[in-house]
């Protein structure tokens, strides 16, 4: 795969992933939606079909990695490292303008917020929060959800006719919603640093009214954790395997 094509792909991919995933949140959050008040399970769902309409799109062109954790992990098991700057420069981009568009498409119910009386935060929509703020607990629970998340897309490299047919990109988006599922409650999951980073710089851009000020004190965690996890998921799958 040639470097435009890698960086094209993880552009559109990761775009497609934020739009629908930070789609899925406002469609929940913010008042007069339709989907107000839809709940956890269908957050997770959505931020799962993000992933699989961003994978598969990108998949023709880049592989649809999506996620600089999964490309460090891939790196470190495969000792190839010539194109992840190049990967890792798509998603952030791709990040940033997958949020553009979530905000367009919730323009009027962004701008409804202007209204103190029905005024509500907005960060969330766009970047993750830990539910109890402790810094180490945080971290660790980034660190294992993304162990999650990296390992077994490693594994399921191993098997060939998943490739072959694209099956595995959709059990990877179902593995999201479980690890939503199962291991979201602490942070919010973040398990991704394009996914958190670079909607928050985008959120920290846009004229959203009452935004509040953007909380940089914990945006390190779902950067540093996810790349400490997909770097120990790269080690140990190429230890073990």
């Amino acid at each position: 795969m040639s470097n435009g094509d890698v960086f094209v792909g993880e552009v559109i991919g990761t775009a497609i992933l934020i739009l629908f995933g930070a789609g899925v949140v406002a469609a929940v959050v913010l008042n007069y939606s339709k989907a107000k008040d839809a709940g956890w399970i269908v957050i997770a769902f959505g931020w799962g079909f993000g992933v699989l309409a961003g994978a598969y799109t990108a998949a023709p062109l880049s592989g649809g990695h999506l996620n600089p954790a999964v490309t460090l992990g891939i790196a470190i098991d495969t000792g190839d490292w010539d194109q992840v700057h190049i990967y890792i420069a798509g998603q952030m981009v791709g990040a940033f303008l997958g949020a553009v568009l979530c905000w367009l498409v919730y323009y009027a119910q962004f701008q409804a917020n202007a209204d103190d009386e029905i005024a509500q935060p907005t960060l969330g929509i766009f970047s993750t929060a830990p539910e109890i703020r402790h810094p180490v607990a945080n971290l660790i629970t980034e660190i294992i959800a993304t162990v999650g998340l990296v390992l077994p897309i490693l594994a399921f490299g191993l098997t060939e006719g998943l490739g072959q047919s694209g099956t595995a990109i959709l059990i990877v988006a179902f593995l999201v919603v479980g690890i939503g599922l199962s291991l979201g409650g602490p942070t919010g999951y973040a398990i991704n640093p394009a996914r958190d980073l670079g909607p928050r710089i985008a959120h920290a851009i846009l004229p959203i009214p009452n935004k509040g000020t953007s909380d940089w004190s914990y945006s390190w965690i779902p950067v540093v954790g996810p790349l400490i996890g997909g770097a120990l998921a790269g080690v140990v799958f190429n230890a073990a395997f």
